[in-house]
């Protein structure tokens, strides 16, 4: 028997969700044995044979039309964001691709002329695998000032946002609801994940979490999917107290699979001040460290 593969095993998921007063059908009681919808009752809503719908899942059968498609995401009160999801795997169930060896991920100058523009607010380019590509001084110090402010330069020791998040306890602690933000972050790498099957790199990225976060398994489990496109934050600085700033993706010309995070504050707000005070802090630390010692000059 084949195995279920990424589209089956997210029909299963969202099929398991659905409770059946959601879908207008009459709930059995504790008789039911089952966590969601049988199958032969989506199956039904969906106006497909139960035998078709069963192949479906079992990965026997990847060949599902736009009508099929559509009439399933129905029956599932799938959102747009899932919808888009649903399609794409079942695109790559269709069409299997060649594993190939990914180009290593660089910025171009007009990305990084990007950046400097907006130095003002802290901000930083991550790449498809939530690799950090660069950072401004004031988004280092927001939300890795533990690291280097040059590791982003270096593809060894260039950090990464998910592993920092789930790995790192600096970003466990860094935010108030770290569970919200976790589930944030996995809903974003569900896409990455059906964007690039065959990319190894990023396999080898959720295989990491899977094997060292049990909170990250719980999540991926849940086959959540959600664009990190903008959301409000606390967060535990360990410089300048409590800051909430609203981190906000946008997508960058000539680059499709980066993207840039900028973090900004209310006017006026003491998070605004708390960022004023970072940024102070943190010149005066580049500043501490560029000049040398009286003892190092007479050297």
């Amino acid at each position: 028997m084949n195995a279920p593969g990424p589209l089956g095993t997210f029909l299963q998921a969202r099929r398991a969700r659905l409770r059946p007063e959601d879908v207008g059908l009459r709930d059995l009681g504790p008789r039911r044995r089952v966590a969601g919808l049988r199958r032969e009752e989506l199956a039904q809503l969906a106006g497909v044979s139960v035998s078709y719908y069963a192949r479906l899942e079992q990965g026997q059968s990847r060949g599902a039309s736009a009508e099929v498609l559509d009439a399933i995401a129905r029956a599932l009160l799938l959102d747009h964001h899932e919808r888009e999801h649903l399609d794409r795997l079942a695109e790559a169930g269709r069409h299997a691709r060649r594993p190939r060896r990914p180009r290593p991920e660089t910025l171009t100058e007009e990305t990084r002329d990007l950046l400097r523009a907006v130095d003002g607010v802290p901000a930083m380019v991550l790449g498809r695998r939530t690799d950090v590509l660069a950072w401004n001084v004031l988004g280092h110090a927001l939300l890795a000032g533990h690291l280097g402010l040059l590791d982003p330069d270096d593809p060894v020791r260039r950090p990464n946002m998910s592993r920092m998040l789930f790995l790192d306890p600096h970003g466990q602690e860094l935010y108030a609801d770290w569970k919200r933000k976790a589930r944030a972050v996995v809903g974003n790498l569900r896409i990455a994940v059906s964007r690039h099957p065959e990319d190894p790199l990023l396999a080898a990225l959720i295989g990491e979490l899977t094997m060292k976060s049990p909170e990250f398994v719980a999540l991926w489990a849940d086959h959540r999917v959600a664009p990190c496109d903008a959301a409000s934050y606390e967060l535990h600085h360990p410089v300048v107290g409590m800051v909430t700033v609203t981190q906000q993706t946008l997508s960058i010309a000539r680059a499709s699979e980066q993207v840039l995070i900028v973090c900004t504050t209310s006017a006026g707000s003491s998070s605004e001040e708390a960022l004023a005070l970072l940024r102070q802090v943190s010149s005066s630390g580049r500043r501490t460290r560029a000049v040398p010692s009286e003892e190092g000059t007479r050297q």
